[in-house]
């Protein structure tokens, strides 16, 4: 699986990087850190999966979300965020699975699989 990941913060995006790399069938493709840099690099990469941070600087939720599966109509997105609360707006606004950035990392590899899971269906 293809995972692109979004975040404002770079040590978040390496924390993650470090995680997915660990395991078998996932490659990181590339790395954004605002709703621009997340739309040109879902363009250039056109990956199976996104890691987004929900509050990513410039993020329209509906819109973004929208634009992201015209340009990779098979994208799966987990929503990330440090506010658990955010959890029921992003899955209104369509995720395919939402993480709290509190969670341990098995809660994500977990959503991650079962996204790999889906792909495989």
């Amino acid at each position: 699986m293809r995972v692109l990941l979004a975040d404002d913060r770079t040590e978040v995006r390496s924390a993650l990087r470090l995680l997915l790399e660990q395991e078998q069938g996932i490659e990181v493709v590339g790395e954004a850190d605002g709703a621009e840099g997340l739309l040109a690099q879902t363009k250039a990469t056109c990956p199976d999966l996104v890691l987004l941070d929900w509050e990513l600087p410039g993020l329209h939720a509906d819109g973004s979300l929208s634009t992201l599966r015209q340009v990779c109509p098979d994208l799966f997105v987990i929503a990330l965020s440090g506010r658990p609360e955010a959890r029921r707006a992003a899955l209104a606004a369509a995720v395919d699975a939402f993480a709290s950035k509190g969670d341990p990392p098995e809660r994500l590899l977990a959503a991650v699989e079962g996204c790999m899971d889906k792909r495989c269906e």
